[in-house]
């Protein structure tokens, strides 16, 4: 696909964004939780914070960064001076079979996952404001755009974040990690909610509560105690590699983590003596992090080929490839949708409620509630999906009594034994006592040949003294397996559920400027513009040609005393000691930004204009 030739991706009625072949292929369940980038919403403000972060970031990194940070920068085609497009970002990204999407903050730790399986980038097109310039624990452009997007340009590296994807959208969650999923979302729709500036004492009042009550909902979720679920260790990895990596040796590591790369303040701290640095190791896992404080240790691993290494042996202690009644336990304790792969290959996908276990703790009974589908080789089941097991499904496991054999392993003469014939009467017994008696319809069977589904009208089965299937139930639907040998989250089959239920929130969204802001905005502009008319290395002086940024300097000190950047930025064009005295004086003014404005002094006195 062309850039002439990109297509118009419809999501959900109105909403319209710009396609590849990569955003094609997403399910319905995934492309919910995009939204249009709407770079028109971007302020001069914005437009100046990206250029700072940039600028500072590409000088200082270029010593610390990995070597692919860089040469990812020129490839992915990202610009120093502004924000980055969308669509910009995938027609360059397609060049390394990757493309970029703007999401709806916060999304599900899962489908975040997912995404990168597809070798999507999700990108949050929200930008950090000019007081959280340095660092914010919140997702936002310069986060992914400038922190993601170059790395992937390393082939090694792009392959370990496609695979961690694809194992990570399999980690089970639990009910724990749902509700601090959906506090911490209702968190951020609240902080990024905008008040008018006329808004009443009691609206303002309401909007604090709001978020105060928010808050402690994060807190007390935040504190609880819990056994860490799939998911939890799984995003530990995550945060110490994708987000927070180093490479190379403890005594002389390089950077490749996000979340160092897109923050000022931890790309210098993080190289520090203080910060304790270890080789890396799947113990990583188990290592928890605060997103709102700088990281007291770090995670070294020698290259990224390692990386896989690591993620592979993690992978191995995963309900995916360890199935058993652990895993089913899991999906039990999830109340998630989710799935169990028994021996024969066959799916099974709902909200799973019990198991019944033997005394060698091997699952020989197990039932879902609400709607289930089941599927072969991640392709439902033609027939069973979820119109027909509406209500749920249930189905003994293992061997029968008294032969030792599952029924998968049964040839013609043993089914003939047991008196497996299609439309005769049937009655047997499982090892594990589960009594079943009934009408054999029909059976199904997987590539192998073995059967994996057999069906059963007037048919009763029974546990002991309980009766676990009655005739007026309907047909009875048996799995037929020893053993469940998978157990992930999600649907084996996407399409069998409708899964699209996620609501776009107004993060994003433009915000009502107030008079005050649409002058500082206008004020940011102009020197912009100023800047892009003039392409010279030669300063501009307050007379002449440049004597427009004289009056915009005397505005900025008269009305917007407390504003830092814009300042700089005239500086950086002029060269003018006046402005110099304005910064030196505004350092002594506001401590808290006085090493930006040093940092930006630096960088305009090593560079000159960098334009």
């Amino acid at each position: 696909m062309t850039e002439e030739t990109h297509t118009l991706t419809p999501l959900k009625e109105s909403i319209v964004i710009e396609s590849n072949e990569l955003l094609d292929k997403l399910p319905p369940h995934l492309k919910q939780y995009i939204k249009p980038q709407n770079y028109e919403h971007y302020t001069p403000m914005n437009q100046a914070v990206w250029r700072y972060v940039m600028r500072k970031n590409v000088a200082y990194l270029s010593k610390v960064a990995h070597e692919s940070y860089l040469e990812g920068l020129r490839k992915t085609g990202i610009s120093i001076n502004e924000i980055p497009s969308m669509y910009g970002m995938n027609r360059i990204l397609k060049e390394i079979g990757w493309a970029a999407v703007a999401v709806d903050g916060f999304i599900p730790p899962n489908a975040f996952m997912e995404f990168q399986a597809y070798k999507v980038l999700v990108i949050a097109s929200d930008i950090r404001q000019l007081e959280n310039i340095e660092y914010t624990p919140a997702p936002d452009i310069i986060h992914e755009g400038a922190g993601h997007a170059p790395i992937i340009a390393s082939p090694d590296y792009a392959e370990y974040l496609r695979r961690f994807g694809e194992i990570g959208a399999k980690a089970i969650s639990s009910a724990h990690d749902i509700a601090l999923y959906e506090a911490v979302r209702e968190l951020s729709i609240l902080k990024e909610a905008s008040l008018t500036p006329d808004a009443s004492s009691a609206e303002r009042g309401a909007y604090y509560s709001n978020i105060g009550d928010a808050e402690k909902r994060v807190e007390t979720l935040q504190q609880k105690k819990v056994v860490p679920s799939e998911i939890a260790l799984i995003r530990n990895l995550h945060w110490w590699t994708v987000e927070y990596g180093m490479v190379g040796t403890v005594k002389n590591p390089k950077i490749y983590g996000a979340g160092l790369l897109s923050s000022i303040g931890e790309s210098e701290w993080c190289m520090k003596e203080e910060v304790k640095k270890i080789p890396y190791s799947v113990e990583a896992a188990y290592q928890d992090f605060d997103i709102t404080k700088p990281q007291p240790q770090l995670y070294v691993t020698p290259d990224f080929a390692y990386l896989q290494q690591v993620l592979e042996e993690f992978a191995n202690t995963m309900a995916v490839r360890k199935g058993g009644w652990r895993g089913l336990n899991k999906l039990i304790e999830s109340k998630q949708l989710g799935t169990i792969e028994i021996s024969t290959g066959l799916q099974v996908s709902g909200v799973f409620s019990r198991m019944i276990r033997n005394e060698d703790n091997d699952v020989v009974y197990f039932e879902t509630k609400g709607k289930t589908a089941l599927a072969y080789r991640e392709t439902e089941v033609i027939g069973h999906g979820v119109s027909r097991h509406k209500n749920g499904f249930r189905s003994p496991l293992g061997k029968l009594k008294g032969i030792n054999l599952a029924i998968e392993n049964m040839g013609p003469r043993d089914l003939a034994a047991y008196n497996f014939y299609d439309g005769k009467p049937i009655e047997f017994e499982f090892e594990s006592g589960i009594h079943v008696k009934g009408m054999n319809v029909t059976g199904m069977r997987n590539l192998k040949g073995e059967l994996m589904l057999i069906q059963f009208t007037d048919c009763t089965v029974t546990y002991k003294d309980e009766i676990l299937f009655t005739p007026e139930d309907g047909d009875f639907d048996m799995a037929v397996g020893k053993e469940i040998i998978s157990a992930f989250a999600g649907a084996a089959d996407y399409l069998s559920f409708d899964l699209v239920e996620h609501e776009l929130s107004s993060l994003g969204d433009v915000a009502e400027m107030s008079e005050e802001e649409k002058e500082l905005n206008g004020l940011y502009a102009e020197v912009r513009a100023i800047r892009e008319g003039h392409p010279h290395p030669q300063p501009l002086s307050f007379e002449g040609e440049g004597s427009k940024l004289s009056l915009i300097f005397k505005r900025i000190s008269e009305k917007f005393p407390n504003d830092w950047l814009l300042p700089l930025e005239i500086y950086e064009l002029t060269g003018t000691a006046e402005v110099f005295d304005y910064l030196q004086e505004l350092k002594e003014k506001r401590p808290e930004v006085a090493h930006l404005i040093e940092g930006g002094l630096q960088l305009i006195d090593k560079t000159g204009n960098l334009n």
